[in-house]
């Protein structure tokens, strides 16, 4: 059985009075913002290969290392999404590692934990209501049904919801409209969360949430619905981190969701200022590889005031190397040192990716019980071979102490004093940015661009929303193709359609076929999850 620690001997021993903290329950708590003071860590940020369906334990290895760091004695504080619940109770399961390298209590965070998605999901709902109810009394002219682009969202994974007509029933009931839900990882509100740094912005960022267009092109914001003063109020408590701990008792500041394939998949700004307010040593992480999550997380999060990374983290595994040199899920376990070899071009071209942004990097091998040593040794010397290291992530099965050896060597690696470098500047036009992406980050040969994209980009830059790109695409390759493993080169991005988040400043592009609102699977985790006749909820957690 996990013993964990009383969440005040945590906050204590991370340098916060108990006096500071608003506690929910015995092991968890909230952190007002005025804890957060100047930053004084090095920021470590673990991303991965381009992932497989099975993932590459992303999570665990942040969550490993960050006890790594606890036992050469650095101060150290982990920095992670919640999960949502979608996931849970769909396929990919909870988000709070797994085996010996876990963040406790991880029943109650992969649940409602301290109510953040809920009072997230009621502000973005709530200014639904209001939007449709404005439109409903006629308060904005040339404002009507078909204009309004604010959708709703929910938390479980019900595909029914896709797409919908609402409104129906008569007049009582309108307006009548077409419309659908998203997945609540997605919602600006997450967005807006994960990048505010106080409540002055998150309310200027509410101001400027885009929920339809009137007649003659101009924008209608959530401020000219008159719903940011009831959001403010129901987001009160959302906007500060939560305290929790890892299994072996260093901080971990878990804090908002989005999705790294369809948002920027990131924990919040605020999470890692408050634990670089404390630590020397801070570990988060980016969304799904390289090629997604982390240019995300430094074109979105470090440009709108994320502290600066010194390092990252590359994780791939020995499976995941194989399935990218063409080696189907049913056969990873086989021997086959040719797929390692022509799968390792994922890997290099994570490592160029972080390696444009001017950043240091190590390679975590994500260890197995089915890799062998010759596997693992070929591993190193293809890491070797470009520069770089690898070193063996054992975090899964022994915990901190399977993660010293990474640990000791980013702890011995120097500030490089030059500093990070981002993709673009703000400047440049979206189609610029665009154009950026897909050459020098996804390989690209040319752009698709769907109907009416480019003139939409158009009217975003003449009201003067010079924001970066989030890309909605596949985390399942470099490109927006899934078929397409590796590290393909000459392939052609498709820009299907744009949207802008103007609170959370961002312009989204979706590359292909993406999907805001997954299903449930054929067999969903759902099936196993339960409460037993003591209380106890079961079967939530991986082991």
């Amino acid at each position: 059985m996990k013993i964990i620690k009383p969440i005040e001997q945590i906050a204590e021993e991370f340098g916060i009075g108990k006096d500071s903290l608003e506690f929910y329950g015995k092991y968890k708590a909230k952190i007002p913002l005025e804890n957060i003071k100047n930053n004084k860590s090095k920021l470590i940020v673990v991303t991965a290969i381009t992932p497989t369906p099975l993932g590459e334990g992303k999570s665990t290895t942040a969550i490993g290392l960050t006890q790594g760091f606890g036992k050469i004695n650095k101060n150290v504080a982990l920095t992670i999404r919640q999960p949502s619940l979608g996931p849970v109770f769909g396929h990919k399961g909870g988000g709070t590692g797994g085996g010996k390298a876990t963040v406790e209590p991880a029943v109650d965070i992969n649940l409602h934990f301290n109510g953040d998605f809920h009072a997230m999901e009621s502000a973005h709902n709530f200014l639904a209501a209001m939007v449709d109810n404005s439109v409903y009394r006629g308060v904005i002219n040339n404002f009507y049904p078909e204009n309004i682009s604010w959708r709703r969202v929910t938390d479980a994974e019900d595909r029914s919801l896709r797409s919908i007509v609402s409104g129906v029933g008569g007049s009582a009931n309108a307006p009548v409209r077409t419309t659908g839900f998203d997945i609540s990882a997605a919602s600006e509100i997450m967005a807006i969360l994960a990048l505010t740094d106080s409540y002055k912005d998150l309310r200027e960022r509410l101001d400027n949430i885009v929920v339809g267009w009137k007649k003659d092109k101009t924008p209608v914001l959530a401020k000219d619905i008159n719903a940011v003063g009831s959001m403010m109020a129901l987001l009160r408590d959302a906007i500060k981190p939560n305290l929790a701990q890892t299994v072996e008792g260093q901080p971990a500041i878990v804090h908002m969701g989005p999705f790294g394939n369809i948002a920027h998949g990131c924990s919040s700004i605020l999470a890692d200022q408050l634990a670089s307010s404390f630590a020397d040593y801070v570990i988060t992480e980016a969304g799904f590889g390289a090629d997604l999550g982390f240019e995300k997380f430094m074109d979105i999060k470090v440009r709108q005031g994320g502290p600066e990374p010194f390092c990252a983290v590359i994780v791939c595994t020995i499976r995941g190397l194989k399935w990218h040199g063409g080696v189907e899920i049913k056969n990873l376990n086989q021997k086959n040192n040719d797929a390692i070899i022509k799968g390792s071009e994922n890997l290099i071209n994570a490592m160029r990716i972080v390696s444009k942004y001017g950043l240091k990097h190590v390679v975590a091998i994500n260890i197995f019980p089915e890799d062998s040593k010759e596997e693992i040794n070929l591993v190193k010397k293809i890491c070797k071979e470009n520069n770089s290291v690898g070193i063996e992530s054992n975090g899964f099965s022994e915990g901190g102490e399977g993660m010293i050896e990474l640990a000791e060597y980013i702890s011995d690696l120097q500030v490089d004093k030059k500093g990070v470098k981002l993709l673009y500047e703000d400047s440049i036009s979206s189609v610029s940015k665009v154009e950026k992406l897909a050459k020098e980050i996804y390989s690209a040969s040319n752009i698709d661009w769907g109907p009416r994209t480019r003139t939409t980009l158009k009217l975003f830059e003449s009201q003067n929303w010079n924001f970066p790109i989030c890309m909605a695409k596949t985390h399942l390759s470099v490109s927006a193709n899934p078929k397409l493993r590796g590290a393909p080169t000459g392939h052609t991005l498709p820009i299907k359609e744009v949207k802008v988040l103007g609170g959370a400043k961002q312009i989204v592009t979706l590359a292909g076929d993406i999907i805001t609102l997954p299903g449930l699977p054929s067999s969903p985790n759902a099936f196993d999850i339960d409460l037993n006749d003591e209380g106890e909820i079961i079967n939530i957690l991986s082991t």
